[in-house]
């Protein structure tokens, strides 16, 4: 009965392992494969990131009201399953985001996130530190933007 006990938990433990990636190079390859894919983007894709924003967004000084409004709604339904503004969560905290990446990028992520996490070495690094895909949400490009504007409106109350 040991015996069978013991066979049982090396399977176990086989399996974990295989399904972790224990002992698999592929991580490897995909760090090299992070410098052939940043020379592969344009300058504009690595600062706004892949997708259908092909154009720089400003946000204005005087940010709409009726957008915020909508994102927040938009936000609690679509984002606030995984995200956080600040905290970690299944994926990071969003909290001071339009700090530090552009609308374009944000509203790229929303849009186009399976794109985004294959060719793009930021998300890519998050899947790496969240372990988690961001899935597509099926958000158009207007509630796209009205996230962004609620997620600016947030971080402007700092």
């Amino acid at each position: 009965m040991e015996v069978a006990k013991l066979f049982l938990l090396a399977l176990l433990l086989t399996a974990f392992t295989a399904s972790c990636g224990g002992g698999d190079t592929t991580d490897n390859a995909n760090d090299t494969g992070t410098e052939k894919q940043k020379e592969e983007l344009t300058d504009f894709q690595l600062e706004h990131g892949i997708g259908p924003v092909t154009k720089d967004i400003k946000l204005g000084d005087q940010l709409d009201p009726e957008l915020i409004k909508k994102g927040d709604k938009m936000f609690e339904l679509k984002c606030s399953a995984c995200h956080r503004l600040d905290s970690r969560y299944v994926g990071p905290p969003l909290g001071s985001i339009t700090n530090v990446r552009s609308p374009a990028y944000i509203m790229n992520m929303i849009l186009n996130p399976a794109e985004m996490i294959e060719k793009h070495p930021i998300p890519r690094g998050l899947l790496g530190e969240y372990a988690t895909r961001m899935t597509n949400q099926h958000v158009s490009r207007e509630e796209a933007r009205a996230i962004v504007e609620y997620l600016a409106s947030k971080d402007r109350e700092e």
